[in-house]
């Protein structure tokens, strides 16, 4: 997988509206390259490439915590409104302040961080019962309502948007890879690079508590305290890839999917696999629609859920029979 990942990425950053040949492109890596292929190279192709590969990173190890936790094929950061509430306060700081602003590097991950903190916060505590268990599908089903929620303030709040900020707003929910710089990958990298690194080293404990939370407490973990840290992770993983991405829940509930299907259900590989499954999606619809011209620019997330949704439709197939 990591071999296809690195394939992909080649003839990303081989092709586009202006072709570039390989030995061009290795010249430009060796710094030889012109100053015009260094401008495509380095300000547009490359950066964007790691955008969209951490980016799927992130939502797919996100995606497989939340499934795992909530022990639900259904979850994802978009079903349970996480990615409504981190996409909410992006909003919220679109109208304040501006996208393209310095500050925004630091501050749109932070308070989409904080959104997607709230939306969680809200959901578990509207699912709470006293003495039982959580229920997934109460958490699924609350998610959903105040994702609806969330959708009608957005709605509101766009109301006070000028054009600009209108058409930034319509590409980000539709999962554009705006946060194609390198100023914003210097927050974006470590930040996925931690969380993945953190997610990576509790596998083992999603692996117990996936056995059921008594079995879990039977054999010796503190549940409450993995799964709140667990629960933090993923948030803070799919709010940074939604705030310099847009809206890409999609990718979140399919590659853990895929990644089951390729490496079973242990997590020590399947975490890993549901990374590289998400990053693999993003890097190639977004090559689909800087190489192949659809008569407008299109959002990756729209190709996405094109690509995506035959094999999602396959799952409740198999699932129902």
């Amino acid at each position: 997988m990591t071999v296809l990942m690195v394939l992909v990425a080649i003839i990303s950053i081989n092709t586009g509206k202006m072709n570039l040949t390989p030995a061009e492109v290795m010249r430009v890596i060796l710094g030889t390259g012109t100053p015009k292929q260094n401008l495509i190279i380095m300000e547009f192709r490359l950066p964007r490439i790691i955008l969209a590969v951490f980016v799927g990173i992130g939502m797919g190890i996100s995606g497989c915590i939340m499934q795992s936790l909530l022990r639900n094929d259904m979850a994802s950061p978009g079903t349970l409104g996480i990615s409504s509430g981190s996409g909410l306060f992006v909003l919220i700081f679109v109208v304040i302040f501006s996208a393209k602003s310095n500050s925004s590097a630091i501050l749109m991950p932070v308070l989409s961080f904080v959104g997607g903190m709230t939306a969680a916060g809200l959901i578990f505590l509207l699912s709470y019962r006293k003495n039982k268990d959580i229920s997934p599908t109460g958490l699924i089903l609350t998610g959903v309502a105040l994702g609806s929620g969330y959708g009608a303030l957005t709605t509101l709040l766009t109301l006070k948007l000028n054009q600009n900020q209108m058409e930034f707003i319509q590409r980000w929910s539709a999962g554009s890879l705006w946060g194609d710089d390198w100023r914003y990958l210097a927050i974006l990298v470590p930040w996925t690079t931690i969380l993945c690194a953190y997610a990576l080293y509790k596998s083992h404990v999603l692996n117990i508590l996936n056995l059921g939370n008594e079995t879990a407490t039977g054999l010796g973990t503190a549940v409450k305290p993995e799964f709140i840290g667990l629960t933090v992770a993923a948030v803070a993983l799919s709010s940074g890839s939604v705030s310099l991405g847009g809206n890409f829940f999609f990718v979140g509930m399919i590659a853990p999917h895929m990644a089951r299907k390729i490496v079973g259900s242990n997590h020590k590989l399947l975490l890993t696999a549901a990374g590289l499954c998400g990053a693999i999606i993003v890097l190639l619809a977004d090559t689909i629609t800087r190489t192949i011209s659809l008569g407008t620019d299109v959002p990756t997330g729209i190709v996405i859920t094109v690509l995506s949704t035959p094999y999602f439709l396959y799952l409740l197939a198999k699932a129902n029979n």
